[in-house]
């Protein structure tokens, strides 16, 4: 695991961050956009007091209709120091987060590992969140799994041509389906204290238009893979945005969503969080004006 001969992400670029930078954007210098306490994670993210979360700018895929573009394609932010990392990290559980929310952090890797031994020998001691695109390396994973307590990655497409459409990655299901294998082989079963997650998986599923037949392969795969081990996190804020496709430029229908939800269930789904279509509003997309960083 190095930027030296990058090889963080599926993309395999192979190239030094040190002078260049691959597909993601990244170079060898962090680069955040925000952190925050944020509360409009899942209830055993945020537990009483709000997540930690720490926006990393840039990301290994190009989804066409992403919400943070600005961060995940432009790569706004600023650019820290780890230790300014870890001081960010001390600083969040200081403020009383019940988790540390690593938002989008696989291509910064090698350096928030490095914060986080930094932090906790100062005195970190809040569960982890690994929060990602899904489009991991399982050997990756299997390195960076001492460091993450709770893995919560996105599960977002079952059809290569779909993923490759979307967000320019024809082998997302492959790496996608690997790397929670692993994180579930890494983590175990879930375990919640005092309503916050401090071990195992949390898979997150968009649904998005026109696209329910494909969510409901993920939940068919998911279930016959991990069962109730596992908590599930469906969601319906599905907000269009001015850089979308035009097949993707409306909200997602009540039946798309509802669908969904009722195949969900009828596999026998337990564990699982259910949206409000509320929730589908540019309101609960944070300002990355760099506050806290």
């Amino acid at each position: 695991m190095n930027i030296k001969n990058c090889d963080l992400c599926p993309r395999l670029c192979k190239i030094d961050r040190r002078k260049t930078v691959g597909f993601c954007g990244a170079g060898e210098t962090l680069r955040v956009a925000k952190a925050m306490i944020h509360s409009w994670e899942e209830p055993c993210i945020v537990g009483k007091s709000g997540a930690g979360a720490v926006f990393f700018s840039y990301c290994s895929l190009r989804c066409s209709y992403c919400q943070n573009f600005e961060i995940s394609e432009n790569g706004k932010g600023k650019e820290i120091t780890t230790e300014r990392l870890a001081e960010i990290f001390l600083d969040l559980q200081n403020k009383g987060a019940a988790t540390l929310d690593l938002v989008t952090p696989t291509h910064f890797l090698p350096q928030i590992i490095k914060a986080l031994v930094i932090a906790k020998n100062a005195g970190f001691i809040i569960p982890v969140v690994y929060n990602s695109s899904g489009y991991e390396r399982e050997e990756i994973i299997e390195e960076i799994s001492p460091n993450i307590d709770v893995f919560m990655p996105d599960f977002k497409y079952f059809s290569e041509e779909i993923a490759k459409k979307y967000s320019k990655a024809k082998d997302y299901p492959k790496f996608a389906k690997s790397a929670i294998k692993a994180m579930y082989k890494a983590k175990g079963k879930f375990e919640i204290k005092g309503g916050v997650m401090t071990r195992g998986v949390l898979i997150r599923h968009l649904v998005l238009p026109k696209l329910r037949k494909d969510s409901m392969q993920i939940l068919k795969w998911l279930y016959e893979n991990f069962g109730d081990d596992i908590y599930l996190s469906l969601m319906s804020q599905y907000t269009p945005t001015a850089n979308a496709p035009e097949e993707l430029q409306r909200r997602l229908t009540t039946f798309e969503y509802e669908s969904a939800v009722d195949f969900a269930l009828s596999l026998g789904f337990k564990n699982a969080y259910i949206q409000e279509k509320a929730a589908a509003n540019e309101e609960f997309i944070p300002a990355f004006d760099g506050g806290g960083v």
